[in-house]
């Protein structure tokens, strides 16, 4: 698995598309990693903002927010063994050491930052964009990196 995070509009999705001009793109809430089968070898997935504010709309406790987000995780860790497809996250960092005045806001920053951090723990690279330029913060093997 690899992640690429940034603010927005850093030139994630450019340079995702462009390093994995072949890859299936799907977003969060339709959930490629359920699929049986997932098409393509590598798959991209964006749209977590977009999953994290409905699933903060419909759930009350962090606790449980944070064990959905590692369950999505592993069944994406699980499904990249099982069918040999990578996965290519795209989140949106948020924050940056702004606290937001209203109490949803902070909510959903805080679970954006941990999911950030669990899925850069399981990530193989984790890649950080700014201003359309790349820094390779972690590169786990060299064999996997060369899919």
């Amino acid at each position: 698995m690899q992640l690429f995070i940034g603010g927005a509009h850093a030139g994630k999705r450019d340079l995702v598309a462009s390093r994995f001009p072949e890859a299936v793109w799907s977003t969060a809430e339709e959930e490629p990693w359920r699929e049986e089968r997932p098409a393509g070898r590598t798959r991209v997935i964006t749209g977590w903002h977009h999953w994290l504010e409905t699933a903060l709309a419909a759930e009350s406790d962090d606790d449980r927010l944070r064990a959905r987000l590692g369950e999505r995780l592993e069944a994406l860790c699980q499904a990249e063994a099982a069918h040999d497809v990578e996965w290519v996250l795209i989140l949106s960092e948020m924050g940056r050491g702004i606290v937001p005045l209203e109490p949803r806001d902070r909510r959903l920053r805080d679970l954006a930052g941990w999911l950030a951090q669990d899925a850069a723990a399981r990530a193989d690279e984790v890649w950080y964009l700014r201003h359309g330029l790349a820094s390779c913060l972690k590169r786990r093997s060299a064999a996997r990196s060369a899919r």
